[in-house]
């Protein structure tokens, strides 16, 4: 590929899977700005290795396990153990126009949830997110996360009984 075709490819694929790669690392980092920074790490890197991906696996699934790589040697990191997470994921977009009183519910409960998905350990958290928010299939997931698609089964499903007692704490508590 040449320098122009290379150019033209990272373009594309930062307007395809920038947003959705923002959110994958958010889920690990907790920090809007930090999962800014650690994507454009990601695109620096598929920019230099572009010649060594295969096309055995989708160009989305090679980008997550980029971007996961990278949150992890991040959460290693000194700089990550020095400062406090405080951003929540971006709400969706609303269909609908609530009440202001319906809108404050509905947006304590996105949060609410958040919050219970937020403190998963990482393991869970990633396959939740994986599974739920950007809708892969479990073998995706495997590929993503270098795992076992039997050990991304039992990873969602006890992940699954984690928040369930976490909301049911919630709700007997709050």
């Amino acid at each position: 590929m040449n320098k122009e075709e290379r150019d033209q490819f990272l373009e594309e694929v930062m307007v395809a899977h920038g947003s959705e790669l923002v959110r994958l690392a958010f889920t690990y980092v907790k920090n809007i700005e930090a999962a800014k920074d650690l994507v454009q790490n990601t695109f620096i890197k598929c920019y230099e290795r572009i010649d060594h991906f295969r096309y055995e696996a989708q160009i989305k699934t090679w980008l997550y396990r980029i971007t996961i790589n990278e949150c992890k040697d991040y959460l290693k990191s000194w700089s990550y153990r020095t400062e406090k997470a405080v951003d929540f994921l971006q709400t969706t977009v609303k269909a609908i126009r609530p009440s202001v009183e319906e809108e404050w519910l509905v947006k304590s409960d996105r949060q609410q949830m958040k919050r219970i998905v937020l403190s998963l350990p990482t393991n869970y958290r990633e396959v939740i997110y994986l599974y739920y928010y950007q809708s892969l299939k479990i073998e995706e997931i495997a590929t993503v996360c270098s795992l076992n698609e039997n050990t991304v089964k039992t990873r969602l499903r006890r992940a699954k009984q984690k928040l369930k007692e976490k909301l049911e704490e919630v709700h007997v508590h709050g």
